[in-house]
């Protein structure tokens, strides 16, 4: 057993699989500001896949990535919500359904966590909770 038992080992990245990366780039582009960095080729295991990595803002933070495996459709999941803070939550929503998502939960008051909540899908289908803080 390591002596660090109680080190917290940081979250350093998110990838959400796809099956349009250039669809989904332009969801995250529009509603979140994302900056897409780079495409790059590359296998998991023998499998090909693509990835399109955002630049991290602030620049050291934890990166967002959307993967897409090559030889084979992506199946719907529903095993990860994607969280958000914005500091316009209304805005984010009507952003998110202008660039094609569906909103899944209208803003509502959350006054026990002190923030405001909806949830909206992507254009893919992948579930978003976007916060405001109270």
């Amino acid at each position: 057993m390591s002596d660090d038992v109680n080190k917290v080992i940081p979250l350093g990245f998110t990838k959400l699989i796809v099956q349009d990366l250039d669809k989904v780039g332009a969801f995250y582009g529009a509603v979140c500001g994302l900056v897409e960095e780079a495409q790059v080729d590359a296998d998991i295991a023998g499998r090909p896949i693509r990835e399109l990595y955002f630049k991290s803002n602030p620049p050291g933070t934890g990166n967002f990535t959307l993967t897409k495996f090559l030889d084979v459709d992506k199946t719907p999941t529903e095993s990860l919500i994607l969280g958000f803070i914005a500091d316009d939550i209304h805005r984010f929503v009507k952003d998110a359904v202008a660039a094609g998502g569906v909103v899944v939960m209208a803003v509502q008051a959350d006054p026990e966590h002190g923030v405001h909540v909806a949830f909206v899908k992507d254009v893919e289908g992948n579930l978003i909770e976007v916060v405001q803080l109270m």
